[in-house]
């Protein structure tokens, strides 16, 4: 059998540090995996946003975007030494729940691919590239999901929160005007719906439920517990950000 040459021989204990420094960060099959990024980026491409979402800077990668329903202040995909979480960056607009987005690739933390991610990057989450309608042509915008997703059923049950295949022009158009103006730009009315408050502000990190009386109320507590809203009855009566009152 041939030697290795000179420079492969230089290369081959660097090559072992890397894979042994990146272990892959995901349990999901490469069959599995691989059959999720055909259908997801293929027949199952075309999607809408579920949530109404913001588009942030993408850490310390400077060609691509993050898209994701909750404000920076509450992003929890990147922590500092002390554990504290970092912030994407400032949001710079805001993508209306309904807006049609397409998925182009879906990207598992392999070792391989974790050693190519940018350093300053949830590098060890899975990415879903999509296009964005009405963002620029050819922008890489990343939605991350969370790590561990070990079968294809919970990874899609994690897309299909903030993504949905069928157009939300009905449900939209069923809401007041002034709930789907909400829902838009991301605020609260009083006496919206569930529905349209979890279109406006993203799913919940956790649900309170309690019964006074007859009257069935829920407490929505986003990450880092910094949001609030609180409904009776499947309406919204109050809600909080920062300890401050958002409704009149």
């Amino acid at each position: 059998m041939p030697r290795p040459s000179r420079s492969l021989s230089f290369l081959m204990p660097l090559l072992a540090v890397v894979s042994v420094g990146c272990a892959s960060a995901t349990r999901m099959s490469p069959e599995d995996r691989a059959s999720l990024d055909r259908s997801l980026s293929g027949p199952d491409a075309e999607q809408y946003l579920r949530v109404s979402s913001y588009l942030t800077p993408f850490f310390g990668d400077a060609s691509k975007r993050l898209l994701t329903p909750y404000p920076p202040e509450d992003v929890r995909l990147l922590d500092d030494t002390s554990g504290r979480p970092i912030s994407p960056g400032a949001i710079q607009a805001t993508v209306p729940a309904g807006t049609r987005v397409r998925i182009t690739k879906v990207e598992f933390p392999t070792a391989w691919v974790v050693t190519e991610r940018v350093l300053y990057t949830p590098r060890s989450w899975p990415w879903v590239y999509v296009t964005v309608e009405g963002a620029p042509a050819g922008e890489q915008v990343v939605l991350v999901l969370p790590p561990n997703l070990d079968r294809p059923d919970a990874f899609r049950t994690e897309l299909e929160k903030t993504l949905t295949p069928h157009s939300l022009k009905d449900q939209l158009a069923g809401f007041s005007a002034a709930v789907q103006e909400a829902v838009r730009t991301k605020k609260l009315v009083a006496d919206m719906p569930a529905d349209a408050l979890r279109m406006a502000w993203g799913p919940p990190e956790t649900v309170r439920r309690s019964l006074e009386g007859t009257a069935r109320n829920e407490e929505w507590r986003y990450a880092g517990e910094r949001r609030k809203a609180f409904l009776t009855d499947g309406r919204l009566v109050r809600a909080e950000e920062a300890g401050t009152s958002l409704l009149p």
